[in-house]
């Protein structure tokens, strides 16, 4: 069995539960949360940089951050499933979840912000740049949604939980000005059974 440290409301844990669900992983992926302020904790020992998602594989060894675990997903459920075997469609995809990943990181940054520093010692420069890069991220997506597929891929997987993540820590306020984005976040929520599912 393998094992994925995780939490609840990471938004790149998330990531990598809808796919174990997508490809019908379930029952060879045990989750087991990670407490990543204890010095303890061996996740630490099992990725050094200390940050979810982890998957220990059964012997023994550790892949990491979501999107080599995504990958590794995809290899054991045949290949192809989440990450386009065609190489212009793997590479648009590959580049959204780039995209996605990296909004991900800059709202990540923000809550760590409020959560780690006192109110006194915030940098408002730092926050508004990070908010930039969600801002734009955002502008570039509603002017351009992808398609949605039959199977949705990784690139998908990553905007869903982007967005998700959103209404989560920022009070759904993405969705005032990107009509096209909630229009398309909707519509994956209804094709992907696993996005509620894996809710925080």
């Amino acid at each position: 069995m393998m094992i994925l440290r995780s939490s609840p409301s990471s938004p790149f844990v998330r990531k990598v539960r809808i796919a174990v669900r997508m490809l019908g992983c379930d029952d060879r992926v045990e989750l087991r949360d990670a407490d990543l302020n204890a010095t303890a904790e061996p996740l630490r020992a099992q990725n050094p940089l200390g940050k979810i998602p982890a998957l220990v594989l059964e012997d023994g060894r550790t892949l990491y951050d979501s999107r080599v675990i995504l990958d590794y997903l995809d290899h054991i459920a045949g290949g192809g499933r989440i990450i386009p075997r065609d190489t212009q469609a793997r590479f648009e995809a590959l580049t959204l979840q780039a995209l996605c990943d990296g909004a991900m990181d800059a709202c990540v940054l923000i809550v760590y912000e409020s959560r780690y520093r006192p109110a006194e010692m915030h940098v408002q420069s730092w926050l508004d740049r990070q908010a930039g890069k969600v801002a734009r991220a955002l502008d570039a997506l509603e002017a351009s949604p992808p398609p949605l597929t039959a199977t949705p891929h990784v690139g998908d997987i990553a905007l869903a939980c982007l967005l998700g993540y959103r209404d989560l820590r920022f009070d759904r306020t993405w969705r005032n000005g990107h009509p096209r984005l909630h229009a398309w976040h909707d519509a994956f929520a209804a094709a992907v059974p696993a996005f509620a599912a894996t809710a925080p």
